[in-house]
């Protein structure tokens, strides 16, 4: 079990490359191990909620203002949790996150990635989505597309919200958030924080998993619905 703070510069770089690779294409990060047989998939003529909702973005999403903010609730089968997205943290980062949020991209995908003490890590659309999650593959899709670094100008404490990603300029759609106050290099865009139901993160953080390395939900929780809200 990995807890923090790193008391070593070799943990930290176990823990940064495997707990938050993640992969927009879907083919250059470490695949997870699986835990289980493969599910069978829905016809591919039949829309399930394996598909996320029409309307969702192809290409990264035009900056969010500096000035821009979101409120972003994802209701899990566990609890609300709230998150405070704001342009001036990141502004690609907090467009892509917000636009994918209200286009229903998020709904009923699972955090497929469960680090104790570190992350909890969602957002995996493409191989992460209930009732289809593909245990052998999830954490290593995205949207589609993928999207450059923003500046990280602030640490990672417990509540951050970040993008997790598989190497410079390869964000997509998964995402992380801080357990604890974390040490981590400012690799990962961070676009905002949780305001309410880090409770509920915790709930999931302690649902059973694989153990390193891969540390897979065995008992994945889903986003049952995103929800934005605007000043």
């Amino acid at each position: 079990m990995i807890r923090t703070p790193f008391r070593s510069l070799a943990a930290l770089a176990v823990v940064a490359s495997v707990a938050l690779a993640a992969c927009s294409g879907g083919s250059s990060a470490a695949p997870i191990q699986p835990s289980g047989g493969v599910p069978s998939q829905a016809p591919a003529s039949q829309p399930s909620a394996s598909q996320p909702a029409a309307g969702c973005p192809t290409s990264a999403p035009a900056p969010m203002a500096a000035g821009g903010a979101a409120t972003v609730t994802l209701a899990t089968e566990k609890g609300d949790i709230v998150i405070d997205v704001k342009g001036s943290l990141a502004p690609l980062a907090a467009a892509n996150f917000v636009a994918l949020a209200e286009c229903g991209y998020f709904d009923g995908v699972v955090f497929h990635r469960l680090v104790p003490g570190f992350v909890i890590q969602g957002g995996d659309g493409e191989f992460g989505r209930k009732p289809n999650v593909d245990p052998q593959r999830v954490g290593t899709g995205g949207p589609g597309y993928s999207f450059a670094d923003d500046p990280v100008s602030t640490p990672y404490v417990r509540g951050t919200v970040a993008m997790a990603n598989s190497g410079p300029d390869t964000n997509g759609s998964q995402f992380f958030i801080c357990l604890g106050d974390v040490q981590l290099p400012p690799s990962y865009s961070v676009f905002g924080a949780v305001t309410s139901g880090m409770e509920v993160v915790d709930t999931i953080a302690a649902m059973p998993n694989s153990g390193p390395p891969s540390n897979q939900a065995l008992e994945p929780v889903a986003i049952t619905k995103a929800t934005v809200t605007r000043p």
